[in-house]
């Protein structure tokens, strides 16, 4: 899988919410989890203190910390010999998009109107690199793929952002969008099962679920790390789960249950790892 280009503004790839936890994707975690939500600088000395409990060795710390402020999403300022980072409005806009979609996924079912959002798409048959941003950019805004043109989900919601994936891509022209109900022919779930691998995503919410029965943190530390793999996690389900309403989910959907062991750990964990994180932060 390739990276995505855009226009404007950062983006994170599909590689780096899906792949194996680098270091860079561990930090935008660490950054969205307990920068974000105070808006303080950290030092790069605390970064480096906890991505080592996350079994990242420091050279490759430094190395996430330094790629990611050359795309633009953290800034440095030298106080004597040490560096403290910041936030910048693009990083705070991507961790903020971030943060919504990871919360949004592990929202209580929402109702549905019934209606779908069809896209369809005027895209070269040998253009196989914008074919991929297209899957990827239009993967993360909830739609899945019918066909090599055609694009479906149920959020309407979604028409906009949709618009926007289409606009940066430079595919707006030959493109149409439509809102639309089922008529007669074919079934609603088999139109699901086509645009979407239910059994795959399943199958990656029972490896969460296994994961979280296996962690007991017993001190502030080792909640704050268990925080950490919980959300970064938990922070793939947005490009996998299109989150479709329970009319269209198979029985006892998986979803579910992960959705609700994620709320309940995060709400557990939370006050022991943000105390070890101002502890941590202080001992600069």
């Amino acid at each position: 899988m390739v990276g995505v280009e855009v226009v404007e503004g950062p983006f994170v790839t599909r590689r780096q919410e899906l792949g194996a936890a680098s270091a860079r994707s561990l930090l935008l975690t660490v950054l969205g989890e307990f920068v974000l939500p105070g808006a303080r600088p950290v030092w790069t000395a605390t970064l480096i203190d906890l991505l080592a409990d996350l079994d990242v060795a420091e050279k490759a710390a430094r190395q996430a910390i330094m790629r990611t402020a050359d795309s633009g999403w953290i800034a440095g300022s030298r106080v004597g010999r040490e560096t403290c980072w910041t936030l910048t409005e693009a990083g705070t806009r991507l961790l903020r998009e971030g943060t919504d979609r990871i919360y949004g996924a592990a929202a209580e079912g929402r109702s549905w109107d019934g209606r779908w959002l069809v896209l369809t798409v005027g895209i070269p048959e040998n253009a196989r690199s914008l074919r991929q941003q297209l899957r990827t950019r239009l993967g993360w805004a909830g739609l899945g793929s019918v066909n090599g043109t055609t694009w479906v989900t149920p959020r309407v919601d979604r028409e906009q952002e949709a618009r926007r994936v289409l606009e940066d891509l430079g595919l707006l022209a030959g493109s149409w969008s439509f809102l639309a109900e089922a008529g007669v022919v074919g079934d609603e779930r088999s139109l699901t099962r086509s645009a979407w691998d239910l059994d795959a995503i399943e199958a990656r919410y029972e490896d969460f679920l296994d994961m979280v029965r296996r962690r007991r943190p017993r001190t502030d530390r080792q909640a704050l790390v268990a925080q950490v793999r919980l959300v970064q996690e938990w922070r793939r389900f947005p490009l996998l789960d299109p989150g479709l309403p329970r009319e269209l989910l198979p029985p006892r959907w998986s979803g579910n249950r992960a959705a609700e062991a994620f709320r309940e750990r995060h709400a557990a964990w939370a006050p022991r790892a943000q105390a070890a994180w101002a502890e941590l932060s202080r001992d600069r």
